[in-house]
């Protein structure tokens, strides 16, 4: 009986929409716990943010110290770094300064994204904690979403992914063609990303 639960294996920001992991058994559990601790889960975000970027594509790296009100601030200091790369493209014709953020996090720390796109002026769109609330407000979403996970698992590869299912900007045919230009998101290729990634393509979503 007790095999046959599901319990989850990491946790997403109450503001982001995507795949969210369960494992079936404690065994799994276990091993797909340990593969989030020890970074061995490939993640890949998609954002959105109508701030022009202080750069395009690349990597923000730095401690998160705690702020006021449940944010996080990047730090200079590298003594245990949250680490993310990414690169954008200009959705400038669908809305005026919009960019689609590719990321990926190298490791799994807290609001690690959201304060990687504040940290080059680019926070995303709709986000009431790291961008202007005001301007946040008048968003039907935090246009955050977790849209890749690669692993592999008892010996058998999985890359699972989801498009983002609501958001007007999301889901504009601008932002979907551009999201579809990108291919297989198991193979693409980050700056500074040297790992690589080589699982298997099981798909969903």
């Amino acid at each position: 009986m007790f095999e046959d639960r599901l319990y989850p294996v990491h946790r997403l920001d109450m503001v982001t929409s995507g795949l969210l992991l369960f494992a079936r058994g404690r065994r799994a559990t276990n091993e797909l716990a340990n593969h989030f601790r020890f970074g061995r889960i490939r993640k890949i975000y998609l954002a959105l943010s109508d701030r022009p970027p202080h750069k395009k594509q690349g990597m923000v790296r730095g401690d998160l110290e705690k702020g006021r009100n449940g944010a996080w601030i990047l730090l200079r200091s590298q003594n245990n770094p949250a680490r993310t790369v990414f690169f954008s493209t200009s959705l400038a014709s669908q809305k005026p300064g919009l960019r689609l953020f590719v990321l990926r996090p190298l490791t799994g720390k807290t609001h690690q994204i959201r304060v990687a796109l504040k940290s080059i002026a680019a926070p995303i769109l709709g986000d009431p904690l790291y961008s202007r609330y005001d301007l946040a407000r008048k968003e039907e979403r935090t246009y955050l979403h977790a849209w890749f996970l690669g692993f592999r698992l008892f010996d058998r590869d999985y890359a699972l992914h989801c498009l983002p299912r609501e958001g007007e900007h999301f889901l504009n045919p601008l932002c979907r063609q551009k999201i579809k230009a990108l291919g297989d998101p198991a193979l693409l290729a980050f700056p500074g990303d040297k790992d690589g990634y080589t699982a298997g393509r099981e798909k969903s979503g």
